[in-house]
């Protein structure tokens, strides 16, 4: 087991997500069991923030950015790790998620939380500025799109979520303009 602790509850989405977290870190988990996240799993979920705070580790992929955004939604205040996609498969196998991830992947996503604040955060970045970069639109949008949630450590959003995931976790347009010149820099190379 290893000793870095986490105080807030970690929700995942399965056993085995529980089980990978449980080889990287001494915390806690709630389970929501699918993307169908049930009543009961949301009550647990908001003592856990009321009494402890809770972080949401869903896997990179449609359902976990589903169960994310129920969560979000209907438990205020929760904090948000994201794990980039290939730090999720498995080598040789099929499948994408938490479970398949390294314990040292795990510690790294963790250690980078990020709480969606309730109070209305309006960034300088534009829609236009998305399009400017390249993030929206053209043939590299995808890549840089998941560069920037890589840097950013906010995870991949697609076109549309971008410039909500931007606002959502409050990323200036300083981080912005940094993370555009590594991704550029990068292209470059």
């Amino acid at each position: 087991m290893n000793n870095l602790k986490i105080k807030e509850i970690i929700v995942v989405e399965g056993k085995d997500d529980t089980v990978a977290v449980k080889r990287a870190v001494n915390g806690d988990t709630i389970e929501t069991n699918g993307s169908a996240v049930s009543d009961e799993t949301i009550e647990k979920i908001k003592l856990a923030q009321a009494k402890r705070g809770a972080i949401i580790f869903t896997d990179p992929d449609y359902p976990g950015q589903r169960i994310r955004s129920i969560i979000s939604e209907r438990v205020p205040g929760c904090k948000h790790a994201f794990l980039p996609r290939e730090q999720a498969i498995p080598k040789g196998k099929k499948g994408l998620g938490v479970e398949h991830a390294t314990p040292e992947a795990i510690r790294e996503a963790l250690s980078h939380v990020y709480q969606q604040m309730d109070i209305e955060f309006i960034s300088d970045i534009t829609y236009g500025d998305l399009v400017t970069a390249g993030l929206i639109g053209g043939t590299a949008a995808k890549s840089r799109r998941e560069a920037l949630g890589k840097i950013l450590k906010i995870g991949y959003a697609n076109g549309k979520q971008l410039h909500k995931r931007l606002q959502m976790f409050q990323v200036t347009e300083e981080q912005f303009a940094e993370a555009m010149r590594i991704i550029i820099g990068a292209e470059k190379k």
